[in-house]
């Protein structure tokens, strides 16, 4: 039987794998058979602590794991993100398109970029079938303060910040979902007679036995690669892109305005992500040191937050954060499951890391292997799931950069070079030349990028389709002539409705503080 859980390594990877176990399997979860969660994390190792932005399935994970949305937004000094808004990824002229959290109207029922290729070239799409962007475009919250922690008027995750997150998920596993929290550093792994991970030896003596096995060791994968010498699969050859400068910048006073998406600004050799949280902004460039020096990069870095009026860039110093692009060759091996780092990483654009953490053990959570030989089979069939969405997410990526126009640098010229494309992306890219994205493309219910998400990026980067493709129905027509009406009613009724986010997170710290008096 499976009773015991190891995870070596903390951080969010680490400890949203432990909640969301615990919640579904653990001691307090009043589940047949619990497992015992341990997590042992290493006082020498630091964290990361970038990857401040999630997707709305951040909402339902916090959920579902207890955690009150109220006190995560206070303690994680947690703003809202609503979408992805790309600036000058096409031309470089200062254009921009958003990528919402919010579904085309009428998204399942008619498929209004058909009709927008036919009929309305040149036009925004994103303004045409949502409401999402001009909510963002004024900086408003998603919510009102009536509605019920975790609804929403617009969809939305979160912007956070990454340590604080860490810490309020470590306090809530401990405290409430009964995981155990060991300090100290893995000095040995000891193998079983079955090539199994039997133990974990520290530096001090101590063993800790288990099962299962979950690496969140980070970038140095201390079980799959340190152990099991799984290697990784570098995608270098399609996402050029391998550092990061970051650093976290105050806001000049507390009445900044705090931004309702994440904005990727397109850079001569990579891009700049800005994500705004309550306190502070959270920026860095991710480059490829292959295309552009350190140097090049700071200095692009520089500009970009020393021209933004709100922002207090004196004493900021960013520090460099270096990574292969890629992922293991096998996620999990044996008694042992990869997640996070430890798994695979490429450049966050479009926020995949955490979403696929929260997926990934969501999937382990339902899944729980009970006893050895179900773990092969799991083993197999995760493995083949993570494939998959590993080649998801490089294309989706891959997909913001070959649809640029850019020509300003070998950097973008290089990625749309036919060899830099993977030849699943190449294959959508041939079928949307007469089709737009749309439902029946895919049979895969766990699919991370809907047909939606690729609409927004295909029409926002004015991608064109040829003359074979084929506008909608009588029927449809008359289906989009009404989703698109209640798209003009529903953004002026939002415009008038919804608050700033700065406004929104003070009325909301006040009425935290009321009820914390009330209780008391």
């Amino acid at each position: 039987m499976t009773n015991r859980v190891v995870i070596v390594g903390g951080g969010a990877a680490g400890w949203l794998t432990a909640g969301i176990l615990a919640a579904k399997n653990g001691i307090h979860s009043g589940c047949t058979n619990p497992v015992h969660i341990e997590l042992v994390e290493s006082p020498n190792v630091k964290n990361l602590m970038v990857g401040e932005g999630t997707w709305p399935t951040m909402r339902d994970t916090l959920r579902q794991i207890g955690l009150s949305e109220q006190d995560f937004m206070r303690f994680c000094n947690a703003g809202f993100k609503q979408a992805s808004k790309f600036v000058n990824w096409q031309y470089g002229n200062g254009e921009h398109y958003y990528h919402p959290f919010t579904a085309p109207a009428g998204y399942g029922a008619v498929n209004l970029s058909s009709h927008f290729v036919k009929n309305r070239p040149g036009a925004d799409f994103e303004s045409m079938v949502c409401a999402q962007g001009a909510v963002c475009e004024q900086s408003l919250a998603p919510k009102t303060l009536a509605m019920p922690e975790y609804a929403f008027a617009m969809n939305y995750g979160y912007h956070l910040n990454a340590g604080k997150f860490t810490e309020m998920l470590r306090l809530h596993c401990t405290q409430k979902l009964g995981v155990v929290h060991t300090l100290g550093h893995v000095e040995n792994v000891n193998g079983a007679a079955n090539g199994d991970i039997a133990s974990l030896t520290l530096d001090d003596g101590r063993q800790i036995d288990g099962d299962l096995f979950i690496d969140c060791s980070g970038f140095k994968a201390l079980l799959l690669n340190g152990f099991y010498n799984i290697p990784l699969v570098s995608k270098r050859d399609q996402l050029f892109n391998d550092a990061a400068l970051a650093l976290q910048v105050p806001y000049k006073d507390d009445t900044a305005p705090i931004a309702s998406a994440t904005v990727a600004t397109a850079q001569q050799h990579g891009w700049i992500w800005d994500i705004a949280l309550s306190s502070r902004r959270g920026i860095g460039h991710v480059f490829s040191r292959q295309h552009c020096s350190e140097e090049q990069a700071r200095e692009a870095l520089m500009n970009y937050v020393k021209s933004d009026p709100h922002l207090d860039a004196s004493g900021a110093e960013p520090r460099l954060i270096t990574f292969e692009p890629g992922h293991r060759s096998t996620f999990w091996h044996r008694n042992c499951v990869g997640i996070g780092v430890s798994a695979g990483f490429v450049e966050p654009l479009e926020a995949t890391a955490l979403v696929l953490v929260e997926k990934s053990v969501e999937w382990i959570s339902h899944q729980f292997p009970r006893c050895r030989n179900a773990m092969t089979v799991l083993a197999k069939r995760y493995n083949e799931m993570t494939h998959k969405r590993w080649e998801e997410i490089i294309d989706f990526i891959k997909l913001h950069y070959v649809l640029s126009s850019r020509d300003d640098s070998e950097y973008w010229r290089a990625h749309r070079e036919g060899a830099s494309i993977p030849e699943s992306l190449k294959e959508s890219l041939l079928l949307w030349q007469t089709q737009p994205p749309w439902l029946y493309e895919t049979d895969r219910r766990l699919e991370l990028f809907s047909s939606a998400s690729k609409q927004y990026i295909l029409m926002g980067m004015q991608a064109t389709c040829s003359d074979a493709c084929v506008g909608l129905s009588q029927h449809e027509m008359r289906v989009a002539d009404k989703a698109l009406g209640g798209v003009q009613r529903s953004t002026a009724e939002l415009l008038g409705l919804l608050l700033s986010n700065r406004e929104y997170l003070t009325r909301l710290a006040g009425k935290v503080q009321e009820n914390a008096r009330a209780r008391a």
